[in-house]
């Protein structure tokens, strides 16, 4: 089963200088219902794209207030998908289907058919 990296406030500027990957981040709180469902998601989609240079990261909104800052989280879960160029590619608040997710991490590999380029 492929990993889901915890990122933090003292790990996440270190994580991201060295990678090269998309990053999937899934900013989650413990008292958050549809948080427990999307982190139960997140071993799924890092076996998923396990053959793909993708990283499925989870974030503790609470316990990282400096990078729930940085990422101006207001609302958990929220989601955000960084491309290889280190910028965000797309964020989504609240729970969405394990394809919905899946779609977003593949948007930023630059997979889909033509419609989905054209309208995703």
């Amino acid at each position: 089963m492929a990993n889901v990296l915890e990122l933090n406030d003292a790990n996440y500027t270190a994580f991201m200088e060295k990678s090269d990957s998309i990053v999937f981040m899934d900013f989650y709180s413990n008292s958050c219902p549809p948080c427990q469902t999307l982190l139960s998601y997140l071993p799924n989609l890092a076996e998923y794209f396990k053959d793909e240079d993708v990283v499925i990261a989870k974030v503790n909104a609470a316990h990282a207030p400096k990078l729930s800052q940085k990422f101006m989280v207001r609302s958990v879960p929220l989601t955000v998908v960084i491309g290889k160029d280190k910028m965000v590619k797309k964020a989504e608040v609240g729970l969405l289907s394990m394809d919905g997710y899946i779609k977003m991490i593949e948007k930023a590999l630059g997979k889909g058919g033509f419609f989905s380029k054209l309208f995703g």
